[in-house]
């Protein structure tokens, strides 16, 4: 499986973390109410949450509840940073692919992952890594890059224009053509890839989850008057959400 680790490049790792202490940034407006919206009860539960980033999740799953939350992620320098921040006598922080997971030897209540699974290249296999580490009747809740902005080859779909300078539509491609995407951001090269809805859920089924919810969040009123522009996010979703749960397992 893939294990690129872009994250512990300096320049991007600067870009990066210049956009996420913004307070007008998609993750915090958009993608992080929605999943906060879909968080099952997560008291005395044990949570496994994959690219922890700076660990501000797991330190709102203990707020919760949890009783054990265990932060993975392949960047040494986010977890430096989730360790200074985010420490806690109840949360594990591990310097590892999300796609090991397997090697933890252990099963949890809750799996939970913001804005990662658009970087792991074998989709397939790591839905069935997930299921081997959950337990029955606990929940999956992640998000990614919706496919419409994934799809395009060389990252540039773009929103089009009427005569008064308004965004009134998104033009993109190459949807049904999954595979690597390599594009710009803050540095060159920078990896994901790109899979179709119908690929995504299959893979998640096939596995043996059961679909609980999906979301295309939008930005609520406050969002939009906090920053008028993101009105733009009515006409096409950034993100996609999907909330999982295995009822049984076959032996």
């Amino acid at each position: 499986m893939s294990r690129q680790n872009i994250f512990d490049n300096e320049t991007f790792f600067s870009g990066y973390k210049a956009l996420r202490d913004s307070d007008c940034n998609a993750n915090d407006l958009i993608e992080q109410p929605a999943m906060r919206k879909l968080l099952p009860d997560l008291n005395g539960k044990s949570v496994l949450e994959l690219g922890c980033g700076y660990g501000h999740n797991c330190i709102d799953f203990i707020n919760r509840g949890a009783a054990r939350v265990v932060g993975i992620d392949i960047s040494k320098k986010m977890l430096a940073v989730a360790k200074e921040e985010s420490a806690h006598s109840k949360i594990e922080y591990h310097n590892m692919s999300m796609t090991d997971i397997q090697n933890l030897d252990e099963k949890f209540d809750f799996i939970y992952s913001s804005l990662a699974f658009h970087y792991v290249k074998d989709f397939d296999t790591f839905a069935k890594a997930i299921y081997s580490v959950l337990n029955v009747g606990g929940q999956l809740l992640f998000s990614q890059e919706h496919p419409i902005i994934t799809s395009t080859i060389d990252g540039a779909g773009h929103f089009n224009k009427n005569e008064n300078g308004e965004k009134v539509s998104y033009t993109f491609s190459n949807y049904n053509q999954p595979g690597e995407r390599r594009i710009h951001w803050y540095v060159d090269g920078v990896i994901k890839y790109h899979r179709t809805f119908s690929n995504i859920i299959n893979a998640l089924a096939k596995a043996g989850f059961v679909i609980k919810e999906i979301c295309e969040p939008i930005p609520e009123d406050w969002v939009i008057e906090k920053v008028p522009a993101w009105v733009k996010e009515y006409i096409k979703p950034n993100f996609l959400i999907i909330k999982t749960t295995i009822y049984f397992r076959a032996i």
